[in-house]
């Protein structure tokens, strides 16, 4: 429950479940060191298990977090596999007003943390960059009266990048997370713009971010196509060619265009983790040969597998992240419990709808009737299945993936892509950890 793991033979793990132990005997003192068995009357053992286990549910006292702006819908690219069901640059009304955007503004602001991030999205927000400029302005003359601080992101193609939004950038301190599918061809193939040249552009932004703002202030994600999964090793590549410090390897979500275009249903769960086990070889075997360089979501699951630190990363939280750890606004004034959430209310379901800036607060928004189902929800949605399914404390709570694949929010999650891919990484990632001493050394500094 808290990140602690003992290798046993079989002999011995029965031995432990029997509580065939006595002291001295060498297999109680591991037991008890890893907080799996203790003395009957003896209290210190649960008060150190309930601390961590407060500790690994941290992020349920700093509720909301993040806060996601989605300033236009509008986009340049057209790739296949959009989720978020992108429209054309020159559809004007997808925009988001400042009028709704100071509502938004206002919602974040009253979230309990010290500290949030406001994250930009769009389609591409660089073509309501003007929005972003007054967002950033107003929340940093508010924040000091609030005693809180913001931490920005723009989510971009980079293809819109002027000196202008470097500078504004650069002055305020605002991180950039851009997309990079893998070389030239598979790039250009995944993400095609007018002009066939959105590597070209996304490659001269990352060199031109990095020079003005810090090799650390600009992240980039990839998402696996049908053309990806040959090409894992040139994926990796590229990156470590680009100098990023590490990659993110994503499989395709059922939304938005990678369903209308069938993109999602061109591999199945166990083709994309052959994949991934291929390029964590690959990339464990770099950091073996001194390059530092981490699969971004292999650490996120160690870290949720080794430690009792709180997780930030939504989809890997139990109870679901869903509202508790984001809210989204959207250009038209819309609430949503999560991004994934306003992606499906583009497909025509609004299940994850909470409210509307015209007319909710925080409070409202978070206390509602709906997000407490949904929240509730995600704590059951586990079929009987998983009460031996020895991955279950790590797997987390995704209703959106499960509402979107399964039709309905309570989706049996073992049936599911997720759990199917969740099982699958985390297997592997125990026999890495069971076996070399490289392999287990460079996975244990990804979750340090």
């Amino acid at each position: 429950m808290v990140g602690d793991g003992l290798l046993l033979s079989s002999d011995e793990l029965n031995r432990v479940i029997s509580l065939e132990l006595a002291a001295g005997d060498g297999l109680y003192e591991r037991a008890f060191s890893k907080l799996l068995v203790s003395r009957k009357g003896q209290r210190s053992q649960l008060q150190l298990l309930a601390l961590r286990l407060r500790s690994r549910m941290a992020f349920l006292r700093e509720a909301t977090a993040l806060h996601l702006f989605v300033v236009t819908l509008r986009c340049e690219h057209s790739c296949p596999y959009c989720q978020v069901s992108r429209r054309s640059a020159d559809r004007e009304r997808y925009d988001m007003s400042e009028e709704t955007a100071m509502r938004a503004l206002d919602v974040a602001l009253s979230a309990p943390p010290q500290a949030i991030k406001i994250e930009f999205q769009g389609g591409e927000p660089l073509l309501n960059f003007e929005l972003i400029r007054a967002i950033v302005e107003e929340a940093e003359r508010r924040r000091g009266s609030l005693g809180k601080a913001i931490q920005f992101v723009i989510t971009t193609n980079l293809a819109l990048l002027t000196d202008d939004v470097l500078v504004f950038c650069r002055d305020h301190s605002i991180q950039i997370s851009t997309s990079l599918d893998g070389p030239a061809d598979l790039h250009n193939r995944n993400r095609p713009r007018p002009g066939g040249n959105s590597h070209a552009l996304a490659v001269a932004g990352i060199h031109r971010v990095r020079e003005a703002l810090g090799k650390d202030s600009l992240g980039a994600l990839m998402t696996t196509t049908e053309a990806s999964l040959d090409r894992v090793e040139d994926i990796v590549d590229e990156y470590v060619r680009l100098g990023l410090d590490g990659v993110f390897l994503r499989p395709l979500s059922p939304y938005g265009f990678a369903i209308k275009t069938k993109q999602f249903a061109k591999y199945d769960a166990n083709r994309w983790l052959r994949f991934y086990e291929r390029g964590l070889r690959y990339i464990i075997d770099l950091n073996k040969r001194g390059i530092h360089f981490p699969e971004f979501y292999s650490a996120l699951l160690l870290k949720r597998m080794l430690t009792d630190r709180p997780m930030g990363y939504v989809d890997l939280r139990s109870p679901a992240g869903i509202g508790l750890g984001a809210l989204v606004y959207n250009y038209d004034g819309k609430v949503f419990a999560s991004d994934e959430g306003r992606m499906l209310a583009e497909m025509g379901d609004r299940t994850f709808e909470l409210g509307d800036l015209a007319t909710d607060t925080y409070r409202s928004l978070i206390m509602s009737d709906k997000l407490v189902g949904l929240v509730s929800g995600s704590m059951t949605q586990c079929a009987p299945q998983c009460s031996t399914c020895a991955y279950e404390p790590h797997c987390g709570a995704d209703p959106v993936y499960h509402h979107a694949t399964q039709a309905d929010s309570l989706g049996i999650k073992p049936l599911s892509g997720f759990c199917t891919r969740q099982k699958g990484i985390m297997r592997l990632l125990f026999e890495l950890l069971e076996g070399s001493p490289e392999d287990a050394a460079v996975l244990r500094r990804w979750a340090a």
